[in-house]
């Protein structure tokens, strides 16, 4: 099965795209394919549910108690277990987690009785659901385009746990896609200031063999100021079996850092 393509052809379906031939085509082949049925539903489960959460603009004060809420929450999960489309499906996708984890906000200002706490439970719930649903996209060996936006929903998050950040260096040093490899290493760049992160990236420059990821994360690297990989450029620039244009980067990257 094609996912990618069936990912594109059932997306343009929900949006209303393509001719009347080409809507009962699909009908029918849905029909009798089990499988992408069943990614038809998936689909289309997540794109009504982001159609029906309503855009919010929460007060300061109200973010940073739904901020203090949701790191309770996380550090609950971590300490009982750990598990959990660049078109316009992607940015449905992202849109939709944000307002979602938004939409917990609600519950602090809708009433103070049993009301109250029944929506913030379901909210909460939505948040971990989609948060599973980003890490699941992550971990889709099989398409490309789902990891990838996977790794675009993650760059909008304002923080990220552990287990969040040790996907993101997963797909950075093993993605076999450049392109998704590049989009982890931007979304790790957000989240540099954590000592972990650092510390990732550093490692990862001694692992790295793709020549435009060595060069974005040499300069990722540099706008750090992390100079605790001086001696890693300098291995670089003296490799024979590294490129030109890294080892001119690496040099670059030096000159900045001394």
């Amino acid at each position: 099965m094609d996912m990618e393509m069936w990912e594109s052809r059932i997306i343009d379906y929900l949006d209303g795209k393509g001719s009347a031939e080409e809507r009962t085509k699909l009908e029918q082949e849905l029909s009798q394919d089990a499988e992408a049925n069943k990614l038809f539903e998936q689909l289309r489960e997540v794109m009504l549910a982001m159609d029906k959460v309503s855009v919010l603009e929460p007060s300061s004060q109200l973010k940073m108690e739904f901020d203090k809420a949701l790191q309770q929450e996380i550090a609950v999960q971590k300490k009982t277990t750990k598990t959990v489309f660049f078109s316009p499906i992607v940015y449905r996708v992202a849109a939709g987690f944000l307002l979602v984890m938004a939409g917990l906000v609600i519950g602090y200002e809708i009433n103070k009785n049993q009301e109250r706490e029944r929506e913030l439970v379901e909210l909460k719930q939505q948040v971990e659901e989609n948060r599973q649903l980003m890490l699941a996209m992550l971990d889709n060996q099989q398409s490309a385009s789902q990891r990838m936006v996977g790794v675009s929903v993650a760059y909008e998050l304002e923080t990220a746990d552990d287990q969040i950040v040790q996907v993101l260096v997963k797909t950075l040093n093993e993605d076999t896609n450049s392109n998704v490899r590049l989009a982890a290493l931007e979304a790790l760049g957000k989240f540099s200031n954590e000592e972990v992160v650092r510390q990732s990236l550093i490692k990862s420059l001694t692992t790295q063999k793709d020549p435009v990821v060595q060069i974005a994360l040499i300069q990722l690297l540099v706008k750090m100021k992390e100079k605790g990989v001086l001696n890693q450029l300098e291995k670089i620039t003296k490799d024979a079996s590294t490129m030109k244009a890294v080892k001119d980067e690496a040099h670059k990257g030096i000159l900045k850092l001394s």
